[in-house]
């Protein structure tokens, strides 16, 4: 069952997939649907620190590409074919926000629907 939120997100990603096509670099997609959801009035911030907190000492350096609205954790790849361990950090990463949706994008599809995932807790 998709949600509003979500749906939006993969709409921008599809347009921006429509636009540039698979084959660019992780980061150009991550541009430029920054670019199409502010063009598109969708509040998100990019590389967002993440804590990790192991036996309480907290340790840092996990960014995640973007959270959307304070609500929808989106990592984003650029890849033919993605290692399982892609879907393990998504889930990581909704853990350590405390959010409950995630989307993983890659751009690396020649189709961008068959390249999307998405995540609740």
């Amino acid at each position: 069952m998709a949600d509003q939120l979500t749906q939006q997100i993969i709409g921008a990603a599809i347009e921006v997939h429509r636009l540039l096509g698979p084959g660019l670099l992780e980061s150009v997609y991550e541009e430029a649907l920054c670019h199409e959801m502010s063009l598109r009035d969708i509040p998100f911030a990019r590389q967002v620190a993440v804590e990790v907190v192991y036996k309480g000492r907290v340790i840092a350096g996990q960014r995640l590409d973007l959270v959307v609205a304070d609500a929808v954790v989106v990592e984003l790849k650029s890849q033919r074919v993605l290692p399982e361990a892609v879907s393990a950090q998504v889930l990581s990463y909704l853990k350590a926000t405390g959010l409950k949706r995630g989307l993983l994008i890659n751009f690396g599809e020649p189709r961008l629907a068959d390249g999307v995932k998405r995540f609740s807790l």
